[in-house]
């Protein structure tokens, strides 16, 4: 009665969740959710589920709370709910459905249409029909899962979730604005925060242990299934009402609110204690946890393998055993090779082998250079280029080496000049001293070739001579001649390439003793005899494939049936026809070549597999070889296929064969359930009652035969692990490479190593090789691979293998989106730690949706069964990674790719957030101390305050007729009566040529006429504001003392925004081309015309004088407005008195030594700043002549070549101004541009001034050359000054910003304070002189509001002095050099502006040192902009080259500011070039940035988000 309620009840939910199904999909609503939670309930019984089948392959299960519910029927309700399947898939799943309500809360990225790939079709082919084996180990091809007839748990959940993508995941956006349903995702994230919400587990590792509770009537639910509906169905209800309920937006602002939210959880690992020294940021240890497992069993023994039987009649040599064959049975098959249809191509009989090698062996040794000279002699290396599909050739040229005692270097064929990893082979040729290269007439015709028909040298390559090694191409031996066959002995038989984790090639010499003894302990293991079939699908040059196909097959006159990579790629089933055709004993092939022959297995119906007695998977080490040999099984088996038949075995190039599972063991393969936290310390846990995902291996076997096995730490000390530890195994034997050849120091770490006890005792005296495989040693001698040296990444103190990383991001959506399931995972040091990368091929047909959905779900996936962050996760399109010889992904390649910024990704993730965790703590301000304390005399805590001035301008120009003149206008009239024929200003074009000119009468006429139009049209009074619109020009001059004459006020402003500042002015004066302008449809679309102010045109003056001039009867009355934009966007203009204007011109003529003869060239605004002070003001003081540069034209200026004749080296002074720190690297770049046209170095300089002061800093002609100090950048975010020596770390060049002005005092104050500082401490750069502004003149009416600006006082000290503060901080230096007077020279630094400062972390970073680190990581970057935005950084960067660049850029700034910097990039922007907008003087106006970033105006290629 019970089964049948149960049996009932499942049909009733069955059919209710189809029904709601149905309905929600009516409603276009997304229910994943609700499945999730059936998966999430019901991944309590998947231990049991788990444990219940023993033959489950390697895979990753979830325990909860360490519970075990084994009630049969609750598991027969699962059971039929979800059908088995393979369990790693499983796990991630049920991974996946606990984060159902932790959904990544970050915004899609937005990305420019024209940046979305659209990958052609064609390029894409479906798993099931293409079968093409793509991996040659590595990284792995797709789970075999997908393949099963049954549909699993993890095709119901992920066919659920795929059709439901299209809402549950932010939506594509190709505008900048758009994110979806991003803000549905950071509602769900307020209620529960990724990691640290409700039930979810806890990933520090103090509380792994801890169960969490669970709902007291979870077991009676399961044991109910109509509860189960019930909650199902409210899930489900609970689940709609807050999907229809959550509101929508797609701002930017919005999105980084969402990011911010995502950044306000606590971080994983917890961040622990930090210390900050008194000059250097540290970063944090990162401290042992000590909840960590620890190895606790006793000390290992080493295992011997069985003796190496000797056998009477197994030859001395190998090539002894060829000869024997060769002469014996010469018309006995050898090698069948196969053509792309996979018919049989050519057969070589064991005679032909025979003469051809020998055939082969004479010419090489007698034909190739003279005979007093021959080119190759024995002991020499030559390459073997042979192509895949060719073993035949290519085991005649081996073994006619072998006969030669000539040592082959098989490699591959280069196909191109620039194959992924081709230099470094070449490398490996060079070091190997290689001249001669044997390849077939096929290979040799198929090469690239050069204009003239010649092979060209390959990159990295030596000069090689290519030899062909068909029979018709080579001479036949004398009957004399016969070649010496000699028993093995220990000279070098082969060197066999392997590619290092960096991708470094290195040559493993193998000797002939190794070489025999090799294959008698492989002839051993698998019972090879004479005549037995071995189907070979492997590469037959290295490694597995050349052991058993070319080798230990002579030996024991095998007949192997060779399958090339090409039969493969059209026909994955080509293996399996061919055992059964051939009724092979043997075949050797990988776990890829196995689930391919699984996708296409349902074409074929005729295999019968009852002869195989033995199939080698030569990657039985990979996490998912073991999927596939269990899949592999269970469908094969009822086809003639045994359980022992199948026999994965572990290898590495320098240990050869390491073990190999024995065929004729009868006793079940072994298996062993760790705890993946285990494992990440080394530690071996069996079913352990973690929290965290657990991972099933099965052994590779046994020790080879006359081997020696023990298990060693894999750094360090090669002591002895314990039984419980995971270590490096090593192998003491005959039968293993001998060398790194050329490479004695490596040579001595890897073939060299003697295992040591923990008393420090050595094992054996004989030594052990290391095999580069990490596992451990089981109950009976049993050989387990958990990973592999080259694949480990340590990331924070714990290890991870990329394999079962790959495994568990292939799990998530097998075959679904991954193309081939091609998967690359390394890790980058980034910050002094290992970060993880992900890069996988998406499929052509992907969306972008697809694409980030998917990248979600991996990011939960890994960090749920690993307890580890991916830093990056980048996809790129369908076959673009670079590829192996057979098909697999060049990893190093990749990464080389990834570093340098050239892999085009079309999508990348970045998550610096979630996984740095060892950044400096954040700055914690100190309380000042006392004014009392530190202030005694001139000296500050010790030192000399620091202050310095210029010289006096009051005891200067004492016979000087101008210092009677107070006013500029009585100046001009003076120089009017006494020179009125001196050129003040000659205006240049751009090609040199004089457009106009301007006498000092000429401009004193043409001002009085405009004084009169002011007076009669205008009817202004003393005072009024006049807005000059002009081009830069004379008229701009004119205009300006016409409007002292009058009285007026002038305010210089840039033509194309008049509106910015004319609201209170009385009148506009402009040029008639402008004033239409003005009055034009255009304008008035902007501004209404009616609330224009008159307008007078200056082209038509009045030809009578104004009555009388004007003279101002206080000399600190308003002479002129300073308007300018700030760098941080705000609009202000200064006041500037007729005193302080007099002040400021008799200062630059002293500084600048300006003489009647002197000639200025400006290239420069006349709109505002120390530019309208020379254009308008300096010539009428100093009576010089001003050469201008036309501003419609100056586009050419700087591009005279010197075929003009161009001649710099009258050039005294060539002054850059700005408003901010010098840049020293434009500076210099100026300086050697120029230096062949006479620019003398001494001359570039820099000026300082700003809105308070516009010249504070000008160097003149006399007193010493800039200085420039280095200064530690780490120091300077703390406001402190550290000078170091050029090219330390961290350090930053500052050159001086100009000699100090005559007149001006400078000091420098703690901006809180308002205290002064001593020498070389960072502080605010006040100063005190007449030229000072009086104070802001704004339109808004809040001139108190910066009044503290020029009117501020020091809190002790000099308290009486009224002071301006810059705004820019900087310090002061005395130095060993003298100025003019005599006395040591003060240098001032200006550092960076405080408004522009960004407050991070509690430290101050200026924009242009992230700026300048974030240009030089790309030569596509053309220019850089950050600013901070609610506690993110932004980066705005502009690219120079194809759209496809453009995420290239996402991963290096984020390195490169977190590496420098120690900040981690919340946003990453790219932009056109000229996105960036720079005002009049060259300076980012990066706060108009931001505005225009936030409001959606940009347009940016692309936006990343870093979560």
């Amino acid at each position: 009665f019970l089964l049948f309620m149960v049996r009932s009840m499942q049909i009733s939910t069955h059919v209710f969740m189809q029904q709601t199904h149905r309905i929600v999909n009516e409603k276009e609503v997304n229910i994943t959710e609700g499945l999730e939670v059936v998966a999430s309930l019901s991944s309590h019984t998947l231990t049991t589920i788990g444990q219940r089948d023993s033959s489950h392959p390697r895979h990753c299960k979830h325990q909860l709370g360490g519970q075990r519910l084994v009630n049969t029927d609750s598991l027969h309700f699962i059971s039929r709910f979800f059908p088995s399947s393979d369990v790693h898939t499983e796990a991630v799943q049920a991974a996946l459905a606990k984060h159902k309500e932790r959904k990544v809360a970050v915004p899609m990225p937005s990305k420019r249409r024209s940046l979305v790939v659209q990958t052609s079709m064609d390029a894409y082919t479906p798993p099931d029909t293409s079968s093409g084996s793509e991996e040659e180990g590595g990284q792995g091809e797709g789970t075999p899962t997908s393949s099963q007839g049954s549909i699993g748990m993890e095709h119901w959940i992920s066919r659920a979730i795929h059709q439901g993508s299209t809402t549950s995941s932010s939506s594509s956006s190709t505008q900048s604005g758009g994110s979806g349903a991003a803000g549905r995702l950071a509602d769900v994230l307020a209620q529960t925060h990724v990691g640290k919400s409700g039930n979810a587990p806890s990933t520090s590792p103090a509380s792994t242990s801890i169960p969490q509770p669970v709902t007291p009537t979870l077991p009676a639910m399961l044991l109910n299934p109509a509860s189960l509906a019930f909650v199902c169905c409210l899930h489900l209800l609970l689940l709609l009402i807050v999907y229809l309920c959550v509101p929508v937006s797609s701002r930017v602002s919005a999105k980084i609110q969402q990011l911010v939210n995502t950044l306000k959880q606590p971080r994983r690992p917890p961040l622990r204690e930090f210390f900050v020294d008194d000059f250097e940021e540290l970063l944090e240890v990162q401290q042992p946890d000590p909840n960590q497992p620890r190895p606790e069993g006793s000390q290992m023994v080493a295992i011997r393998g069985e003796p190496l039987g000797v056998v009477t009649n197994w030859p001395p040599s190998l090539e002894a055993a060829l000869q024997r064959w060769g002469t014996i049975s010469p018309k006995a098959p050898c090698l069948t090779t196969m053509d792309t249809n996979g018919k049989p191509l050519y057969v070589l009989t064991y005679g032909k082998l025979w003469s051809r090698s020998i055939k082969v062996a004479y010419n090489i040794l007698h034909k190739l250079g003279t005979k007093q000279e021959p080119m190759v002699r024995p002991g020499d290396r030559v390459a073997l280029v042979f192509p895949n599909n060719d073993p035949a050739a290519f085991m005649v040229a081996f073994y006619g080496c072998l006969l030669a005692e000539v040592v082959p270097v098989p490699i591959e064929v280069p196909l191109t000049r620039k194959d992924a990893g081709s230099q470094q082979i070449g490398f490996l040729l060079g070091s190997c001293g290689v001249t001669v290269a044997l390849t077939s007439d096929a290979c040799h015709k198929g090469l690239p070739k050069g204009p003239t028909g010649e092979i060209p040298q390959f990159k990295g390559w030596p000069k090689l001579l290519w030899f062909v090694t068909e029979s018709k191409h080579l001479s036949k031996p004398p009957r004399d001649w016969f070649p010496h066959i000699k028993d093995a002995n220990n000279d070098t038989a082969y060197i066999e390439y392997k590619t290092c984790k960096d991708g470094s090639v290195l040559g493993v010499t193998v000797t002939r003793i190794a070489l025999l003894t090799h294959c008698q302990a492989l002839t051993q293991s698998c019972g090879y005899t004479e005549a037995e079939i071995i189907v070979n699908v492997l590469d037959f040059k290295k490694d597995v494939g050349l052991w058993h196909g070319i080798l230990t097959s002579v030996m024991n006159m095998m007949h192997v049936i060779s399958i090339p990579y090409s039969l493969m790629k059209v026909n994955p089933l080509s293996w399996i026809q061919k055992v059964c055709q051939y009724k092979g004993k043997v075949a050797c092939v990988k776990s890829r070549d196995m689930h391919w022959a699984l996708v296409a297995h349902r074409d074929q119906r005729d295999v019968n597999l009852n002869s195989l007695r033995m199939l080698v998977v030569a990657d039985g080490s990979n996490p998912w070889s073991i999927s596939s040999c269990d899949a592999f099984l269970n469908v094969f088996q009822s086809k003639g296929l045994r359980p022992e038949v199948i026999c994965p075995c572990a290898s590495s190039a320098e240990a050869l064969t390491v073990a190999i599972r024995r065929w004729e063991d009868n006793q079940p393969p072994g298996r062993g359930v760790l705890s993946m936290q285990g494992l990440s310390y080394s530690v071996i846990r069996v079913d352990s009652e973690e929290r965290l995902s657990v991972l099933t291996v099965q052994d590779v076997g046994t020790v080879m035969p006359g081997a020696l096995m023990c298990v060693v730490k894999p750094e360090g000390v090669p002591q002895l692990c314990r039984t419980d530890e995971i270590g490096e195994l090593c192998v003491c034997s005959i039968a293993t490479g001998m060398s790194y050849y050329g490479l004695s120091g490596m040579t001595k770490n890897t073939f060299e190593v003697f295992p040591m006890t923990s008393s420090g005792a050595p094992i054996s005296e004989y030594p052990f090789t290391r095999t580069g495989l990490l596992g451990f040693i089981g109950p009976g001698g049993l050989v387990f691979v958990s990973g592999k040296m080259d694949g480990l990444m340590v990331v924070s103190g714990r290890r991870h293998n990329a394999d079962d990383i790959v495994a568990t991001a292939l799990a998530v959506e097998p075959m679904k989106f991954v193309y081939r399931g091609r998967i690359a995972v390394f890790s980058v040091t980034v910050l002094h730690d290992e970060r993880i990368v992900v890069v996988a091929e998406q499929r052509p047909d992907s969306t972008e949706e697809d694409s980030f959905q998917w990248m979600s779900r991996v990011l939960q996936a890994i960090d749920s069964i690993h307890n580890v962050g991916v830093f990056c996760l980048a996809l790129v399109p369908a076959n673009t990674l670079p590829k192996t010889p057979l098909g697999g992904i060049h990893l190093s390649e990749t990464k080389q790719l990834f570093l340098e910024g050239s892999l085009h990704p079309c999508n990348v993730l970045m998550c610096p957030h979630t996984c740095v965790t060892n950044l400096p703590k954040p700055r914690q301000k100190q309380p000042e101390i006392g004014p009392a304390s530190v202030m005694v005399g001139n000296l500050v805590s010790g030192k000399r305050i620091a202050q310095a001035s210029g010289r006096d301008l009051g005891q200067i120009e004492d016979n000087d007729q101008a210092r009677k003149f107070l006013f500029l206008s009585e100046v001009l009239q003076w120089r009017a009566q006494t020179t009125p024929d001196h050129v003040l200003f000659t205006l240049l074009s751009s090609r040199g040529t004089v457009l106009s000119s301007l006498t000092c009468l000429q401009l004193h006429k043409r001002a009085e006429k405009i004084a009169a139009m002011l007076m009669e049209r205008g009817h202004l009074q003393d005072g009024d504001h006049v807005a000059l619109v002009y081009p830069p020009g004379i008229d701009l001059v004119a205009a300006f003392y016409g409007c002292l004459y009058a009285g007026c006020v002038p305010i210089t402003v840039r033509p194309p925004h008049p509106q910015n500042i004319v609201s209170r002015s009385a009148c506009v004066m402009t040029s008639q081309v402008i004033s239409k302008l003005l009055k034009s449809k255009e304008a008035s679309a902007a501004v209404d015309v009616r609330s224009w102010p008159l307008v007078l045109d200056t082209d038509d003056l009045p030809k009578k004088k104004p009555p009388q001039l004007y003279k101002p009867s206080n000399p600190d009355t308003l002479a002129y407005l300073d308007f300018s934009v700030s760098t941080t966007g705000m609009l202000a203009g200064v006041k500037m008195s007729h005193t302080a204007t007099s002040a400021f011109c008799r200062s630059i003529k002293l500084q600048c030594e300006l003489y009647p003869s002197r000639e200025v060239a400006i290239c420069l605004d006349p709109y505002c700043g120390l530019g309208f002070v020379l254009w308008c003001l300096c010539s009428r003081i100093q009576f010089i002549n001003i050469t201008t540069i036309n501003e419609e034209e100056k586009g050419d200026i700087f591009l005279y070549n010197e075929s003009r004749g161009l001649d710099l080296s009258r050039v005294r002074t060539c002054v850059v101004v700005a408003e901010e720190r010098p840049r020293i690297a434009l500076t210099q770049s100026f300086s050697k541009l120029f230096k062949d046209l006479g620019l003398h170095p001494r001359a570039v300089s820099t000026s300082f001034g700003c809105r308070v002061n516009l010249a504070i800093c000008l160097q003149g002609t006399s007193g010493p050359d800039p200085t420039t100090v280095y200064v530690d950048m780490r120091a300077l975010r703390h406001d402190r000054v550290r000078l170091v020596e050029r090219g330390s770390p961290h350090s930053l060049p500052l050159m001086e910003s100009g000699k100090i002005l005559p007149g001006v005092r400078i000091i420098i104050a703690n901006p809180e304070t308002k205290g002064p500082l001593g020498d070389s401490h960072l502080g605010e750069i006040w100063v005190h002189c007449t030229h000072n502004g009086s104070g802001y003149f704004t339109v808004y009416g809040d001139e108190a509001l910066q009044s503290d600006h020029f009117n501020s006082h020091l809190s002790f000290g000099d308290t009486q002095t009224v002071w301006a503060r810059t705004g820019y901080l900087g310090f002061l230096r005395r130095t060993e050099l003298t100025d003019a007077s005599g006395e040591r020279h003060d240098a001032l630094y200006v550092v960076g502006a405080l408004d522009e400062a960004m407050e991070l972390r509690g430290m101050r970073y200026h924009p242009i040192d992230i700026e300048t680190s974030v240009i030089r990581t790309h030569k596509s970057i053309m220019e850089c902009a950050v600013f901070p935005w609610t506690n993110l950084l932004v980066v705005v960067v502009e690219l120079e080259g194809s759209e496809q660049e453009a995420l290239d850029l996402v991963p290096l700034v984020t390195n490169a500011v977190l590496e420098e910097h120690y900040l981690i990039v919340g946003v990453v922007v790219v932009v056109d070039i000229g996105v960036i907008p720079i005002n009049s003087r060259g300076e980012k106006q990066r706060m108009h940035l931001r505005d225009g970033f936030l409001a959606d105006q940009l347009d940016p290629i692309y936006v990343a988000y870093n979560m």
